[in-house]
């Protein structure tokens, strides 16, 4: 499997920096204030930030203009919108240059015929566990039930993912899985990564 690697929730300059030189595809930065990894309103990216990371804000429920702010002045690559947004502040977005991450919190009963209208609005879907939270709730979800998707929009796949489960990923071979989106698995605290964990992460990841 040839699946990319996506570190969200960071915020320290200096374990974003100690995060990025195991060179992840994606890092994703938290602009929700009620979430634990909240970056806060002056998050700047170290000067030092690798060009070839993609940079992803993640936001809930937030205005297109608060987005697009946000996304010129710290050059996002993606937005990941974690809330009720609509189809059409999807593909507004998308419109106006930036890559678009569009995620769906999944149960046993989810009904994947919701993420239709959005084919054409996004880059890419996140499925992740529904939870008390929007995201962050580390608990894996059955991912049998991706066996009712119908795979015509590439995804991420979040929720709980660790060092001690990632090997399941091989049962998802056939599907279109564009990347992994670990977080509170490889914490040590809310918004410090483990670099031990990560490693061991990436490790189990490219034997696959």
């Amino acid at each position: 499997m040839e699946v990319k690697l996506k570190v969200c929730g960071m915020r320290d300059a200096e374990n974003v920096l100690a995060v990025s030189a195991l060179q992840p595809d994606y890092m994703g930065f938290i602009f929700y204030g009620k979430s634990p990894r909240f970056v806060g309103e002056e998050f700047q990216l170290p000067p030092s930030f690798p060009a070839g990371i993609k940079k992803v804000g993640v936001f809930v429920n937030e205005t297109p203009d608060k987005m697009l702010a946000i996304a010129r002045r710290l050059q996002l690559d993606f937005l990941q919108l974690h809330g009720n947004e609509s189809v059409e502040v999807c593909a507004a977005m998308k419109q106006a240059g930036l890559g678009v991450i569009k995620v769906f919190s999944v149960d046993d009963d989810f009904d994947f015929s919701i993420t239709k209208p959005y084919k054409h609005a996004v880059d890419f879907f996140l499925f992740d566990t529904k939870g008390k939270y929007y995201g962050g709730n580390a608990q894996v979800f059955d991912w049998t039930v991706l066996n009712r998707y119908d795979q015509q929009v590439p995804f991420f796949l979040s929720g709980g993912i660790t060092p001690d489960n990632v090997a399941n990923i091989a049962a998802l071979k056939n599907m279109n899985l564009h990347a992994l989106d670990v977080n509170s698995g490889v914490e040590i605290s809310p918004a410090l990564k483990s670099i031990e964990k990560l490693n061991t992460l990436i490790a189990q990841v490219s034997i696959l």
